[in-house]
């Protein structure tokens, strides 16, 4: 999954990537609230960890950017402690609020929590190991291809909610893909051909959503 960290201090950046490159994430890095926007809006960026304090936009602004285009996970880093600060990330659509100094190992534990790849999932016939990006139908393997378990994991995330082929071809396909809101209908039946029909649902005219109700 693809994860943009914004954040002037190079040392903490320099660390925080590292941590996340192990974890198997591709990593794009900004030092500036301008460069921060564009790798945003020019890449498929699952989720962002924006430092408050930068040069040029500072995060409350690039996460007020963010959250006008998008469903993106937001978590605001910052020095600041006081609870309006916090009131004010929050209220300004940041989903995580955190203090420095930090343990990166507890952001990493609360990111995954966030793109909901801390656990494996098994509902009705599905098992889904996110940690390993491996999915099983009646206990068998099933062999995905790296978008179709995109748009499963997103679908999933989102579960009990309708979400239009524009959201879903915004979210996975990434704002930059110029193509046909058909090819969301390819994916998708692909995808129920492989995990069963039953698990995704279509609504006609709005759009899909997982089925998260057991039968």
């Amino acid at each position: 999954m693809e994860i943009l960290i914004a954040d002037d201090e190079k040392g903490l950046t320099a660390i925080l990537k590292t941590y996340f490159e192990k974890e198997g994430f591709n990593v794009y890095v900004a030092y500036d609230g301008e460069q921060a926007l564009n790798l945003f809006f020019s890449n498929k960026i699952d989720l962002v960890v924006l430092d408050w304090m930068m040069p040029k936009l500072n995060g409350m602004e690039v996460c007020a950017e963010i959250k006008k285009m998008s469903l993106v996970k937001v978590v605001m880093l910052t020095a600041r402690s006081s609870n309006d600060d916090e009131f004010r990330a929050l209220d300004i659509g940041a989903d995580e609020y955190i203090r420095k100094p930090f343990d990166p190992r507890i952001l990493m534990i609360r990111v995954k929590k966030m793109l909901g790849l801390e656990k494996t999932v098994a509902i009705r016939d599905l098992k889904m190991d996110f940690p390993r990006m491996k999915v099983y139908r009646n206990g068998n393997e099933v062999k995905l291809y790296k978008k179709e378990f995109e748009l499963l994991t997103f679908l999933y995330k989102n579960k009990g909610r309708i979400l239009s082929r524009d959201t879903l071809l915004t979210m996975v396909w990434g704002m930059s893909y110029i193509g046909e809101e058909r090819t969301v209908d390819t994916h998708i039946n692909r995808l129920r051909d492989k995990i069963g029909a039953d698990n995704i649902l279509t609504h006609r005219g709005l759009g899909y959503s997982f089925h998260d109700k057991e039968q």
